[in-house]
């Protein structure tokens, strides 16, 4: 007898099974690839829409060159030698950079994350720059869409501002770290928006602002801006226009800047005159203050302030004959007398005292000292 071998079991079904499986996964890159591809249209329309938004701002922004890639998980759309032109200012004002790379990933495409390579340029359109800046790491994100903006926020690490005069850098900035956030608070931005703005600096110093501010500041301050009518395209100057009408202001809800063993807290609200000049008062408490005076030059200050007589008179109500010391001694004593005019308190453990940092018409003043100009804002 002869028997029958045993009988093979059928590889048919195996073979289905893995070519479905492999339509499924060409399926999947199918479906996925066109994602993308949707999500980085979406991208390049909300990159297309701050660029029309800012254009009709007069800021216009150009590359040489422009490619999209990032697939499969982000999109990258990388501009080489982007350049910027502020035609609103007077006179215009062009910005120039290596390249600039903004990310969006394909589930976000409202949130847009840029890096900027240094070195930046700003000057005249067509002529050599005025000032130089760089920096080992520069990024901004903006959250929400060109109608509807959310956030934004800016980050440098290691900055550095040079200004030219001929062939010679005059040093602006120098900083080991900056951030600047702001957010939509209230409102919207087609209606009375309200804006919250966050400053941090790390070891800046800005040696052409004043021998004082050569040394290193760390410094954190929180301010709110209101009185805006909308927040459509426009220079700041009619922004701060719009605000003066409308009676705003900038509150700031919280300010603490160290220089070495020099602390200063404080807050208050500032507006803005006619003139387009500050006005109003901040509390301000100090620790180290003889140290404070002696940078800025306190002394030559009173000894060449032309409200001397103020300054003399505030402390003569204080106590009888300290305003004639403090005129004879051209303010040898004058931080005797602010200490003595002061709230006496501590900050973070050292002894302090609290006095009005008052802004009128842009002037400034600590107490009766005159501290310096603030600039008009239009």
């Amino acid at each position: 007898m002869i028997s029958e071998p045993p009988s093979q079991p059928s590889r048919r079904p195996v073979g289905r099974r893995y070519a479905i499986l492999l339509f499924i996964v060409l399926a999947l890159i199918a479906g996925w690839t066109g994602f993308w591809k949707f999500a980085a249209s979406k991208a390049q329309d909300a990159i297309d829409g701050w660029r029309s938004r800012e254009a009709q701002a007069g800021r216009i922004y150009n590359c040489a060159s422009q490619s999209v890639g990032g697939f499969p998980f982000r999109i990258e759309v990388n501009c080489d030698r982007a350049s910027a032109v502020f035609r609103s200012n007077q006179p215009p004002v062009e910005l120039k950079t290596e390249s600039l790379v903004v990310l969006a990933q394909v589930y976000q495409p409202g949130l847009l994350i840029s890096a900027f390579q240094s070195p930046l340029t700003i000057g005249e359109p067509g002529k050599t720059p005025d000032i130089i800046a760089t920096w080992t790491l520069g990024q901004s994100s903006v959250r929400g869409t060109p109608a509807a903006p959310q956030r934004v926020s800016l980050v440098f690490d290691n900055p550095a501002v040079d200004r030219m005069d001929g062939t010679t850098r005059l040093t602006m900035l120098r900083a080991k770290h900056i951030e600047i956030h702001g957010r939509m608070a209230e409102g919207s931005a087609s209606n009375k928006p309200v804006i919250d703005i966050s400053l941090q600096l790390d070891q800046a110093s800005m040696p052409a602002v004043h021998a004082a501010a050569a040394r290193p500041v760390d410094a954190a301050i929180t301010a709110t801006l209101r009185g805006l009518n909308d927040f459509s395209p426009k220079p700041w100057s009619i922004r701060f226009r719009e605000i003066q009408a409308a009676g705003g202001r900038i509150d700031i809800t919280q300010a603490r800047v160290q220089q070495g063993d020099i602390v200063a807290i404080g807050g208050g609200a500032l507006s803005i005159n006619g003139n387009g000049r500050l006005d109003g008062e901040l509390r301000v408490t100090i620790a180290g203050l003889d140290q404070f005076l002696a940078a800025i030059g306190a002394q030559q200050r009173v000894q060449t302030s032309p409200n001397m007589d103020k300054i003399a008179g505030a402390l003569d109500r204080l106590a009888p004959g300290l305003g004639d010391v403090a005129r004879q001694q051209a303010g040898a004593n004058i931080s005797a007398g602010i200490n003595l005019l002061g709230e006496q308190t501590t900050l973070e453990g050292k002894r302090a005292v609290t006095l009005p940092l008052r802004f009128n018409d842009g002037l400034v003043f600590l107490g009766p000292i005159p501290f310096g100009n603030a600039p008009a804002l239009f």
